[in-house]
């Protein structure tokens, strides 16, 4: 689903809820039973997404939304069996394959 909503590789840092501040035009797209995915209502562009079942629930926030991410290294890796060819990501960062990280997150369904 995240490859499909980003066209490759999908991208994200958490932030606490309390830490981010929510204003302008946001659109909410209830992407799945538990989470949503926010957009800007006027260009677009991809802002977070959230688990909904919680309310203190931390934000995935784009990188690219911030001009500090150019400096922020990789720090996981998930759903490594199903990358792309042409996003496979090197370095050395903990990976998890689908299985793997759905054994520890078993909301997911």
């Amino acid at each position: 689903m995240c490859q499909r909503w980003s066209g490759g590789v999908f991208l994200a840092f958490t932030a606490a809820a309390e830490a981010v501040t929510v204003e302008g035009p946001v659109r909410r797209f209830q992407s799945t039973s538990f989470a949503e995915r926010a957009f800007c209502g006027t260009c677009g562009t991809h802002l977070w997404m959230r688990n909904t079942d919680d309310q203190a629930a931390e934000y995935e926030l784009m990188p690219g939304l911030f001009d500090a991410a150019h400096d922020w290294p990789l720090r996981s890796e998930i759903y490594t069996d199903k990358a792309m060819a042409s996003v496979r990501l090197e370095g050395d960062h903990p990976r998890k394959t689908q299985a793997e990280f759905e054994e520890s997150n078993q909301h997911i369904d």
